[in-house]
């Protein structure tokens, strides 16, 4: 007999420099994705902390620090706030498509103005559109790109001023990345709006959670993240809901320190690594 899912094999990559903890190490443990299962066991990492890019389902290993963790927005529970409600009504006007996941030039070109604005410099900041294609055209599970455009002009279709390359699990869509204009000159919170639309759809459509992968206390980056409520972090013990108290407090110190976390900021990078670090010579097997 055979057995009727293959058990997958994982990795773990070599210690490099953590990029939202200084002086830290990261590693990250990884399988491959693909074949007629590859929805099934994308979705089984998923509930347990895993996230997609491209063909590989990732983890953060590191040895000795447990600073990233996994968290999601229970959809079906979701009250918006009234900052949250301001950039829903402001940003109704935008026509959100789910298309398939196939990369244009158009968003490639937001991308870029994107990263030069949100992350100078960054590990993405060199990506050529071959790199952008493989980002999005590269899954074996079921990915679609939502994109948010402007009100048609006629014919020809509104301007493109947001994206977000997302799965479908089966309890909820996970939100692998997200980019948008972040100089738009009559709009702000696109990135915020992003994700309050995701939260939408997946209660739209019976889905329970929108996984918006790693938080990280201490790191400015992630902050965004914490201002979404109900929100659940998954523990030693399994996925457990934020204390109300703790999050009102954190949310505050978000609010308190405007410029080391910007509303809107998108997706952190957490939802794309550098393929080439998981397939290097360094890189070992996980028993």
């Amino acid at each position: 007999m055979t057995a009727p899912v293959r058990f997958p094999r994982f990795y773990v990559t070599a210690p490099a420099p953590c990029p939202y903890l200084a002086g830290r190490q990261e590693r990250k443990v990884f399988t491959e994705l693909g074949g007629p299962d590859a929805d099934a066991l994308n979705d089984a990492l998923g509930r347990i902390g895993f996230r997609r890019s491209q063909t590989v389902a990732y983890r953060p290993s590191c040895a000795g620090c447990n600073a990233c963790v996994s968290v999601r927005v229970v959809a079906s529970e979701f009250k918006a706030s009234k900052s949250q409600a301001r950039t829903l009504k402001a940003n109704s006007d935008l026509v959100a498509t789910a298309c398939r996941p196939w990369s244009t030039v158009e968003q490639y070109e937001l991308l870029q103005k994107y990263l030069a604005s949100r992350h100078p410099g960054g590990g993405m900041s060199a990506m050529d559109e071959m790199d952008y294609a493989d980002m999005v055209e590269q899954t074996p599970v079921t990915s679609y790109i939502v994109e948010y455009r402007e009100p048609s002009e006629g014919d020809k279709p509104g301007r493109l001023v947001g994206a977000c390359l997302t799965d479908r699990q089966n309890d909820g869509l996970s939100m692998i990345y997200s980019f948008y204009d972040p100089q738009h000159e009559n709009r702000s919170g696109l990135g915020n709006y992003i994700i309050l639309d995701h939260i939408r759809r997946s209660a739209a459509a019976g889905l329970a959670y929108v996984y918006l992968g790693y938080w990280i206390e201490g790191s400015s980056r992630m902050q965004y993240k914490i201002r979404f409520r109900p929100l659940e972090r998954l523990g030693a013990d399994g996925w457990e809901r934020f204390d109300a108290e703790r999050q009102s407090s954190l949310i505050a110190g978000v609010f308190a320190s405007p410029g080391e976390s910007r509303e809107g900021e998108g997706l952190s990078k957490d939802g794309i690594v550098d393929q080439r670090s998981l397939k290097n010579p360094d890189t070992v097997p996980q028993d």
